[in-house]
C-alpha cells in the first residue's frame, strides 16, 4: 500500500504544482487513495520531498537536486526491497517485476546508480527490461539486485 501510495504521489508531484500537504492529499483522494494528513506527512519525509520556488513567491513539493541524497545505496535498497517481486533474466536482459504502478520508480533508482554494465531501462507499470552490455555480467547483477530486493547489504 505505501510502495503504491508513493509511487502516485512521484506522479502527482511529477505532473501537477502541489503547494501543501493538504493539496497533496486532495490529489491522492481524486485517484481513491484515502490518507490523513500524518501519513502524507511522513511520505514526504521519507521519500525527501523538498518545497522548490516557482514563481510569484510560491513553492511546491519536488525531489531534491542532491542526487547523491536522492539516489543512496540505501535509499535504492529501500526501494527494492519495498517494491520489487521477482527477478528474472534471459541472455542478456534482466526482467524485473514490481509492485503495480511503481516500476518507474525502481527504473529511475536502478538508472541513477551508473552501473556500467546496465547499458539501458525501459519501465512500464509493474515490469522493467534492463539491458546488461556482456552475457556473463547478467547473473553477477541479479544476484545484486536479490540481494537489494531482500534487503542484503
Amino acid at each position: 500500500m505505501k510502495a503504491h501510495r508513493q509511487s502516485k504521489i512521484r506522479q502527482i508531484i511529477e505532473n501537477q504544482i502541489i503547494e501543501t500537504q493538504e493539496d497533496l492529499a486532495a490529489a491522492l483522494r481524486a485517484r481513491d487513495i484515502e490518507v490523513t494528513q500524518a501519513t502524507v506527512s511522513r511520505d514526504i519525509k521519507d521519500m525527501q520531498l523538498v518545497k522548490i520556488p516557482y514563481g510569484n513567491g510560491k513553492y511546491r513539493y519536488a525531489y531534491p537536486v542532491d542526487s547523491q541524497t536522492l539516489h543512496s545505496e540505501d535509499r535504492m535498497q529501500r526501494i527494492f526491497k519495498e517494491m520489487v517481486k521477482k527477478i528474472d533474466y534471459s541472455e542478456n536482459i534482466i526482467v524485473i517485476k514490481t509492485m503495480p504502478g511503481t516500476a518507474n520508480s525502481v527504473c529511475i533508482a536502478l538508472d541513477n546508480a551508473r552501473w556500467p554494465e546496465i547499458i539501458g531501462t525501459v519501465a512500464g507499470d509493474d515490469t522493467i527490461l534492463a539491458v546488461v552490455k556482456q552475457i556473463n555480467q547478467v547473473e553477477g547483477i541479479v544476484l545484486k539486485l536479490e540481494a537489494m530486493s531482500m534487503g542484503i547489504k
